[in-house]
């Protein structure tokens, strides 16, 4: 039996039971015989799963999850266990104290990691006995590619307004970059709960339109690229903030001519990706050594530079434009990676 699948019959015997058979070379592989007992999950409405019993523990999937807070605990480890129960996931996490009592730090860490980490997240019990969140979204009610998409969309807006409140000296803008970042990572790990989900779901899998589950690590990989695209632009906001004003106009428009190119490289590396095109990923890496030309354009406008601040504050902002770059390169090597395969098939 083949990965896509054959058809078989469905009999009836005795007066109640219906039967179909199994494929022969999957006993066989399995190494089963006449009497074994398989276990059959029903996955949705219309799919089911068969288990052999060796492999039945692999499925004993727990849907809940109960996390204990020691008493001084803190915020950081306690948020990281809750995005990793939330990777694994599981439906309902309950978080409790060791000693009896969360601390109002605890629960108001908690809270807020909910409402700013854990998309379609919600919390249905909460005291200072403890607190439980269920996961409410549906896996099929927002794609992956759809995610993945507005992800990528609020990354790039956050660099554009990160370089325009540069121009205007405007730290709202600024600020309003920064927070943006926590939506951009609040994206990116919902695809990744969604991945692993996938991986271990082969029906699943083929739901939200993966191949294999290779292809989940390849997007696992570029999930990655976009949230630090995210970063580096709330790296140039935070420049803003710390020094409180703008740069020299000449520079900036050559800033600005980097970044849009930086930018349509990774909608280009983005766009071979759902197209799983070898060719047009293999063109946009090529593409992105042109950004050595806009590196150049900005050193010889910063010639004339003689504030040591400004000099710094130009280099550091340019580093973190070419790493944008430098990410679309990565996205376009991962789709190299993920469709190898049909470049060879074609060559035969």
């Amino acid at each position: 039996m083949d990965e896509h699948g054959e058809t078989r019959k469905i009999q009836f015997t005795g007066k109640s039971s219906y039967i179909v058979s199994l494929p022969k070379q999957w006993i066989n592989e399995l190494g089963l015989k006449q009497g074994d007992q398989v276990r059959m999950i029903r996955k949705g409405s219309s799919t089911l799963e068969l288990y052999p019993p060796k492999f039945e523990s692999r499925v004993q999937k727990k849907e809940d999850a109960t996390l204990e807070i020691i008493e001084d605990e803190q915020s950081d480890s306690i948020v990281r266990k809750l995005i990793s129960l939330y990777f694994l996931g599981f439906k309902t996490i309950n978080l409790k104290s060791k000693t009896g009592r969360l601390n109002p730090l605890q629960r108001n860490t908690v809270k807020e990691a909910v409402k700013r980490m854990l998309m379609g997240s919600e919390i249905i019990s909460d005291s200072s006995n403890g607190i439980t969140i269920q996961v409410l979204v549906n896996l099929l009610e927002l794609s992956v590619n759809g995610a993945f998409k507005r992800m990528i969309h609020l990354a790039k807006s956050m660099s554009n307004d990160a370089l325009l409140a540069v121009k205007e000296n405007n730290l709202e803008l600024a600020q309003e970059v920064i927070n943006t970042d926590d939506e951009v990572d609040r994206f990116g790990f919902y695809i990744i709960r969604q991945l692993k989900i996938a991986i271990q779901n082969e029906h699943f899998l083929k739901e939200m339109g993966f191949k294999n589950a290779r292809d989940c690590l390849g997007y696992r990989l570029v999930v990655k690229n976009i949230e630090r695209t995210g970063d580096h632009a709330a790296f140039i906001a935070k420049d803003l903030l710390e020094f409180k004003k703008s740069i020299k106009k000449e520079i900036l428009d050559k800033l600005q001519e980097m970044n849009n190119f930086s930018l349509n490289m990774l909608d280009e590396s983005c766009l071979a990706l759902f197209k799983e095109n070898y060719h047009d990923a293999e063109q946009t890496i090529k593409k992105i050594e042109e950004i050595s030309k806009y590196e150049r354009k900005i050193r010889d406008a910063s010639k004339s530079l003689t504030d040591h601040e400004e000099i710094y504050r130009v280099r550091r902002l340019t580093e973190n434009i070419k790493r944008i770059s430098e990410y679309a390169s990565d996205i376009a090597e991962i789709v190299l990676n993920m469709n190898i395969e049909k470049t060879l098939k074609k060559m035969e």
